[in-house]
């Protein structure tokens, strides 16, 4: 049945005072309010950074995931970003969103930063350029997009509460950046504000940033939302512009603003003016023709495998290649070997997870290419033991374990069996799972069953953490005790318990039953101190061979000896990089980098494939021939970097963050995460390459590196200026062996500026494709304000500074091979978008 159309003031002179009250905060934890007496519907929104989970945590409906945003970021090509933003809204549509929560477009300004891997870029005009792309795709088919987090939600420490203390300066020129970068040249229809505060008021009270920066000077009339929990009054949040709280029931709103209204705290016309945004955004996505309450649904078709596994190869970052190691060639035997090699490691971790389609494993993507291959582990890459589900099988044979859900406790001799669920993975969250049985307080009771076969006799270890109560079984022995003397830990956004072990000797080939007795978060024997809702609680289920590390490593050094070339996996994954906590440091796992110079001293052509979504320390770097940063890959991950390794893709990807040798030399090292309430930004405007270049400090790759298989020269570099833009052409050639793409880079440097100010900022770019041989025109357009200006904190306006700027274009920071001199003749202040 069709939705009906509306008129929006029609209908806002309609409403009631509760009615209005009701529609600016969401119905549940994914639905706006509806109001059925005038036919107003309700709409769904969508987790949607690299992909649309639906509305589901536990059990999703399969989606298609793209690569992470760093890997986004790494393409540097907006026509392709676009296509995938296309994607996201085909998959909002099947899941029933009409609102997909993305894309997220903070700043980098620590390799720490939990949700690093989510943002595309520590520069904020590449970043603001790619978000906008993404959103082109998604509202040109009808899905209006979220741009977050509105603003400066760059770590997760403490991250309702901590103030993040930022010069005027520093917040326009870099961390608003992005976003008016996207104001100018694709506007979302909402915006999320963030849960921190900004110079000590919070992003959904915050005047400044809502009204008027985001409204007055940019000219934004959509709709701003609050991130999940994050409004955090009645009358101040409605005061500052703040049109949806979200998720429902509301928590700050309802009565409490009701109660504000009555003693002209909120006058109604204020309150009238977030109800009109609302309206606004509910009648925009009408033509979707999307139910109120729509079935998910799934499309996994070879169209978008297709574009997956492009964007995985196009973002593929080739670091280092000494003599041409890569690409290796299909028909030798190839040794892989690593932690992350048997392990698609397709996704960061917290709201970005999803339960996709398929995933490929880089094993699995190299063994569809190669004709001979060997496989060794190496050594554990985990943060906490590998899912319990990879190697268990229900009694119908599907991967997982299978769950049955009760009201009563095991103790009970006959009990009411309320329904049977298949899981494919061990690590659920049952934030968001109710039987209609059940009461509000969630308390159900699971049996999880599967049998376990193991490949060798060995020791395995297994582990239980837990949002509730469980008790782990081995054909009838309890193993793992997570009821009696719970102790607190990390799991669940640190609500969990830690993680429980323990260890069982197997025997290969035989079948071993495993039993979990699980109790929902309604048994849990610690206090549950958070604002968000659990629902059911969680469980977390590993199991793991218990092998000697050094032994482990023998294996692999034995393998890469007899191989011809080596593929060494190696990296992070979602329990390493995730919503709800930053990173300690910037080292890989355990015994990684004892293991890659082992593989490395014995086996010449060694590549090393890096994934993870912000940068690593390799302090090996000087000692293997080839790297590939590889990131978070979605649905594709092991067919994108086959295509790579093995040449069918000449990587054209360029790092969108620099990659420092040390943590130590990052400029936020000793101003980042919780200090006392607050986060000093003390590096200023200095973010990523701007202070490695002012400060002289190496780094292990700089902002915009990437290399090919073939070679690139760049030659006559004209530059027109009408007043308003620079016109820049260069002449660019591909000189190499192979067809190839390049992105040809322009960054901007003030000769003579009157406040410090980075050595050149990158302010243009254009990603072209050449075949060998042949040569090509590229031309970029730069806006005169957008290249010269800065933030003048004395008159609180933008000041293009005259002078005398170089127009630097080159193949990255650090490689700007062609120059040429503009000049501006007279200051001018100005506000708004960079016209």
């Amino acid at each position: 049945m069709a939705i009906p159309d509306f008129d929006v003031d029609s209908i806002l002179q309609q409403l009631t005072l509760p009615e209005k009250i009701s529609l600016v905060s969401g119905r549940d934890f994914w639905h706006t309010t509806s109001v059925p007496r005038l036919k107003i519907p309700a709409i769904r929104l969508s987790d949607g950074a690299t992909g649309v989970r639906g509305i589901k945590f536990f059990n999703g409906t399969p989606a298609a995931c793209l690569p992470c945003g760093t890997a986004l970021g790494a393409t540097w090509d907006p026509e392709l970003i676009e296509k995938g933003g296309a994607l996201q809204a085909r998959e909002g549509i099947l899941k029933g969103a009409s609102v997909v929560l993305g894309p997220t477009t903070n700043i980098q300004r620590s390799p720490l930063g939990g949700r690093g891997f989510e943002s595309f870029s520590e520069d904020p005009f590449l970043a603001g350029t790619l978000a906008a792309a993404t959103i082109k795709g998604l509202q040109s088919n009808g899905v209006a997009a979220s741009l977050k987090h509105f603003a400066c939600n760059d770590q997760e420490d403490h991250r309702m509460s901590v103030n993040a203390i930022v010069t005027e300066r520093a917040l326009r020129e870099i961390y608003l950046m992005p976003f008016q970068v996207v104001q100018q040249i694709y506007p979302p229809w909402t915006y999320m504000a963030s849960y921190n505060k900004v110079n000590g008021v919070h992003s959904t009270e915050n005047i400044h940033l809502l009204k008027e920066v985001l409204r007055e000077e940019w000219g934004f009339d959509g709709l701003v939302m609050s991130d999940w929990f994050a409004t955090y009054s009645a009358d101040k949040a409605i005061l500052a512009g703040l049109d949806l709280e979200m998720p429902g029931p509301s928590y700050a709103r309802g009565a409490a603003l009701r109660h504000s209204i009555l003693p002209g705290k909120v006058k109604e016309y204020e309150l009238d003016a977030c109800v009109r945004q609302v309206l606004r955004l509910i009648k925009r996505v009408l033509p979707l023709g999307i139910e109120e309450d729509a079935e998910e649904r799934t499309d996994s078709n070879p169209d978008t495998s297709k574009l997956l596994r492009s964007i995985a190869a196009e973002s593929i970052v080739l670091l280092k290649n000494e003599n041409a190691v890569l690409p290796f060639c299909p028909d030798k035997f190839t040794a892989v070997i690593g932690p992350n090699a048997d392990f698609a490691a397709f996704s960061g971790g917290g709201s970005t997870m999803m339960t996709p389609y398929y995933t490929v494993s880089p094993l699995e993507g190299i063994m569809s290419e190669c004709k001979q291959v060997g496989y060794s582990l190496g050594c554990g890459g985990w943060n906490k033991l590998p899912a319990l589900s990879r190697l268990t099988k229900t009694k119908s044979g599907l991967q997982g374990l299978t769950m049955a859900v009760h009201l009563e406790p095991s103790t009970r001799e006959k009990r009411e069996l309320l329904e049977v669920i298949h899981v494919s993975d061990s690590v659920m969250d049952f934030c968001d799972y109710k039987h209609k049985s059940m009461g509000d307080d969630y308390l159900f009771y699971a049996d999880f069953r599967g049998t376990l076969i193991p490949e060798e006799s060995a020791n395995y270890q297994f582990s239980c953490s837990v949002l509730g109560t469980a008790r782990v079984f081995v054909d009838d022995q309890l193993l793992i005790d997570n009821a009696t003397n719970q102790v607190r830990g990390d799991t669940f956004f640190a609500t969990g318990t830690r993680e429980e072990f323990n260890t069982i000797f197997l025997e290969k080939g035989r079948a071993y039953e495993i039993y979990v007795d699980f109790g929902s978060i309604a048994t849990y024997t610690l206090e549950v101190a958070s604002t968000a809702p659990f629902g059911g609680g969680g469980l977390r289920l590993g199991c793991t061979r218990v092998f000697d590390p050094q032994g482990e490593i023998q294996k692999a050094v034995a393998l890469a000896k007899a191989a011809e070339q080596v593929v060494l996996c190696i990296g992070l994954n979602g329990e390493w990089e995730s919503e709800g906590f930053d990173r300690d440091n910037m080292d890989l796992p355990g015994y990684t980098d004892e293991l890659v110079r082992a593989v490395a001293q014995v086996n010449p052509n060694t590549a090393v494939i890096v994934q993870s979504g912000t940068p690593v320390t390799m302090p090996w770097v000087d000692q293997v021939p080839a790297i590939l940063q590889a990131w978070y890959g979605g649905n594709e991950t092991g067919n994108g970097i086959a295509d790579v390794i093995f040449g069918k893709k000449n990587p054209a990807a360029k790092l969108p963050l620099s990659f420092p040798s040390r943590l130590e030399d990052n400029p936020s090292f000793i101003n980042f995460g919780n200090q006392g309430g607050r986060v000093l930004y003390g590096e200023d405007v200095f973010v990523g390459y701007r202070y490695y270049e002012k400060s002289k400090t190496p780094v292990a790759f700089p902002f915009g590196h990437g290399l090919s298989y073939t070679s690139f020269h760049f030659e006559t570099l004209q530059v027109k200026n009408d007043g308003e833009s620079f016109l820049i052409s260069v002449d660019v050639a591909n000189t190499g062996v192979a067809d190839g793409a390049q992105v040809i880079q322009v960054y901007v440097a003030h000769i003579d500026p009157l406040i410090p100010r980075p050595l050149k900022e990158l302010k243009g770019f254009k990603k072209v494709f050449i075949p060998v041989g042949e040569s090509r025109v590229v031309d970029i357009r730069v806006s005169v304000r957008h290249a010269t200006s800065f933030w003048d904190e004395d008159r609180n306006m933008w000041l293009s500074a005259k002078g005398d700027y170089q127009l630097l274009v080159g193949d990255s920071s650090a490689n700007t091979p062609l120059c040429h001199q503009v000049t501006v003749e007279e200051n001018s202040w100005w506000k708004g978008l960079c016209n």
